[in-house]
């Protein structure tokens, strides 16, 4: 795998990880007393996550294993 390929790997775990997290944060007792307006921003920050995590699957299953010359 090309380094810019692990790179691109490494993003998605991290990315994923902050996700599960975020999740889990609006799974708890804090999120539902927050005002209605940050509790959307959220959903939509997990919204946008979700996207660019699919992406970045999508790039991942893309990527062909090295050819040798």
């Amino acid at each position: 795998m090309q380094p810019y390929q692990e790179r691109v790997v490494e993003e998605k775990r991290q990315l994923d990880e902050k996700t599960k997290r975020l999740e889990a944060f609006m799974g708890g007792d804090i999120f539902p007393t927050l005002p209605k307006d940050e509790q959307e921003r959220m959903k939509e920050q997990r919204a946008a996550m979700t996207r660019y995590s699919d992406i970045l699957g999508r790039r991942i299953a893309a990527f062909k294993p090295d050819r040798a010359p």
